[in-house]
């Protein structure tokens, strides 16, 4: 799959129907994001199975504030929507790899549960 851009508007449906969910936050003025761009493009484009997805920090402020970031670029990983990773800075295209790769083999029913038992009490 190719990279979609991301908005308030799409993006609690991208992750609420999307079993994993790469998002990067970046901006057009910052110089790593730029370079970033690239290892983000070729990794999306090894996980046809996997959502990549970018969010334009200046124009979707909403999403920048609830997610709290501070320093760009920033990446996020969803799964079965839930965040199970969240990291400033650009990760090498090895490195990107290995966290895709690692979010899919995560045997999520333990999370699941353990979210569940927490919510309960």
């Amino acid at each position: 799959m190719s990279v979609i851009e991301l908005t308030k508007e799409n993006f609690n449906d991208t992750v609420d129907n999307n079993d994993i969910v790469v998002v990067d936050f970046w901006a057009e003025w910052c110089g790593p994001c730029k370079s970033f761009a690239p290892v983000f493009e070729t990794v999306a484009g090894n996980h046809p199975d996997a959502v990549f997805g970018k969010i334009d920090t200046e124009e979707q402020t909403e999403l920048a504030q609830a997610f709290q970031i501070r320093s760009i670029p920033t990446l996020m990983l969803f799964r079965e929507q839930i965040q199970l990773f969240a990291q400033p800075g650009a990760l090498s295209i090895a490195q990107l790899e290995d966290l895709v790769q690692k979010a899919k083999a995560l045997d999520m029913k333990p999370i699941h549960d353990q979210i569940k038992e927490r919510s309960a009490s």
